[in-house]
């Protein structure tokens, strides 16, 4: 059968629907990572009865309802005790401020405008990238030291950038030794590699370890949106520029491009628009992604790596299927946060952090066996340092950017 023949409109349309619960699903999954989530699909994919058009379609599905939904567990857990507030993710500071509901509602806004504002942009953007690729890839290193740089100096207190620079330092070792080094990872899934371990680690573990000694998610407000309508359009623009050169530049990530385009958002008020600007960044590079992979053959996410196992369709197909699963992601992000966000903060936060982690240590074990574990805690460890040294946490992101830089 041709993997790009598309069938009926019925028969994606059901796919569709069924990609977006398993993006539902997998979005409310602490720890569990777009990219590794996208390669357990792939897995299962050739047993999935049905069309491989279809079957693309409900990978790609499933891929753009995870990135609105997997704020929900990233707002809901890990929040820290409010002394740590100035230290910690600008979203749990939202929550700890009784704004949680609203940090929802302004992740869907910034994921659908950028949704909206990515697919035109994606033409134009993809022709210039297209003309400049191989002048791209020959920069690419220095690319990477400027982005970390600017990165770096932006922490400005001398102190600060000191401890920002040792940080890129740290994890960029830390990814030459993971992701280049002779250690095999054999996993019982056999898929996911030491991705998962390493940013559980690095990400995931640190958070939690923090909120187990704080009050847990308080009692939430009402879900009125402080910032004005024009605040939020600025920062999803910001993040369709950030997406921009997440979804053609590898080793950078979105929490690395919100960072960067901060400034482009007007700077007013840094915790609601670095929400909207990474939520937005995130929607955007699966769409600047579609078009990497059709256009240029280069696939930047694992939900186009995925795309290209199973046979790609094409790309007015994807992009339906991604205005469609994005809609109704957004329209879910309140209804299933704000439940969720009730749910967690009625568990003792030891209890959810402790759960959490055991997750972590599971997941990472499926996909990357005994091997994967020590990542896990090796990764962990170094992700505790930023708030205890003041610094941001994106300076992790070196972990991928450094082993392409050396590399």
């Amino acid at each position: 059968m041709d993997p790009t023949a598309v069938p009926s409109s019925a028969t994606l349309l059901a796919f569709t629907a069924a990609g977006v619960g398993l993006g539902t699903l997998s979005g409310l999954v602490p720890g569990l990572h777009a990219n590794n989530f996208a390669i357990l699909l792939v897995a299962v994919a050739s047993g999935v009865p049905g069309p491989p058009a279809a079957v693309a379609c409900a990978v790609l599905a499933a891929g753009i309802t995870h990135t609105f939904l997997d704020v929900v567990p990233a707002l809901a857990l890990g929040v820290p005790d409010a002394a740590m507030a100035a230290g910690c993710l600008p979203g749990h500071r939202l929550v700890l401020g009784g704004r949680g509901r609203e940090a929802l509602r302004l992740s869907a806004l910034g994921s659908g405008g950028a949704l909206v504002v990515a697919l035109p942009v994606a033409v134009p953007l993809t022709a210039l990238v297209s003309r400049r690729q191989s002048e791209l890839y020959a920069l690419l290193p220095v690319v990477l030291v400027v982005v970390f740089a600017l990165l770096v100096v932006a922490e400005r207190h001398p102190r600060n950038v000191v401890a920002a620079a040792v940080l890129v330092c740290l994890s960029g070792l830390l990814g030459v030794v993971t992701l280049d080094g002779p250690i095999t990872y054999e996993g019982l899934l056999s898929v996911g590699g030491v991705l998962t371990p390493l940013f559980a680690g690095l990400f995931g573990v640190p958070v939690l370890v923090d909120a187990a000694r704080g009050g847990g998610v308080p009692p939430q407000d009402d879900a009125t949106i402080a910032s004005s309508p024009w605040a939020v359009a600025r920062s999803a623009l910001a993040g369709v520029a950030g997406g921009g050169m997440v979804g053609y530049v590898p080793g950078v990530s979105a929490g690395v491009a919100a960072t960067l385009s901060l400034p482009l958002t007007g700077g007013d008020d840094p915790d609601r628009a670095y929400l909207v600007a990474t939520s937005g960044a995130n929607t955007a590079t699966a769409v600047f992604a579609l078009f990497s992979l059709v256009a240029l053959d280069a696939p930047r996410t694992g939900v186009t790596v995925a795309l290209g196992e199973i046979g790609t369709p094409p790309l007015p197909t994807l992009l339906s299927v991604a205005v469609v699963a994005g809609v109704v992601a957004a329209a879910l992000v309140p209804v299933l946060g704000d439940r969720y966000l009730r749910l967690v903060g009625r568990v003792d936060p030891r209890t959810t952090s402790l759960v959490a982690c055991g997750l972590l240590g599971v997941l990472s074990l499926l996909m990357a066996g005994l091997a994967g574990l020590c990542v896990l805690v090796v990764a962990g460890l170094v992700g505790l340092l930023p708030v205890r040294l003041g610094v941001r946490r994106v300076h992790l992101m070196a972990v991928l950017a450094v082993p392409l830089v050396v590399g």
